[in-house]
């Protein structure tokens, strides 16, 4: 028999739900937000696999890689398509999020969004670190341009070689 997963996932603790083809809850659980974690107390609770949703989150892209790497057919879905489902429910818990997304995943009523590479995550975070430090760099000096006018000194205009790679 086939089990169809959803993750409601937070900094510290994901849960878990696992429903049946017939959308029949057969089991609950919580565990760290780590994807050895989450794949050891999948493997552990359910055997067959058919499917493992997670909505979009700053945590996965790490989830997605983690768990597809294990084996685990993980689809990570665009956070507010599931919104409306979830938000008709009487008790919003995380918990409830969890067979929310379970039952998405069971019924295929859902947009998958393309989790990006982690090389294409890399260059990315590289890129905007960059960016702040350009932007640190440029702050610093009209701080020390301001401060030097108090004194009646005027600085020319400063450049800085940025060496190109």
């Amino acid at each position: 028999m086939s089990f169809y997963l959803g993750l409601d996932v937070s900094d510290k603790t994901t849960h878990l739900c696992a429903v049946d083809g017939e959308g029949e809850v057969v089991w609950r659980g919580a565990c760290a937000t780590d994807p050895e974690v989450i794949a050891t107390t999948i493997a552990r609770h359910c055997g067959d696999v058919a499917r493992v949703v997670l909505e979009t989150g700053a945590l996965s892209p790490y989830l997605h890689h983690g768990l597809a790497e294990r084996g685990l057919p993980v689809v990570c879905i665009c956070a507010r398509h599931p919104k409306g489902v979830l938000g008709t429910r009487t008790n919003k818990s995380d918990p409830h999020d969890a067979e929310g997304l379970a039952q998405l995943a069971r019924t295929g009523w859902f947009k998958a969004i393309h989790v990006k590479d982690e090389a294409t995550h890399l260059s990315r975070t590289e890129l905007k670190v960059r960016e702040q430090l350009v932007r640190a760099r440029q702050a610093a000096s009209n701080q020390l341009r301001g401060l030097f006018k108090l004194y009646g000194l005027r600085l020319g205009k400063v450049t800085t070689p940025i060496p190109c790679r």
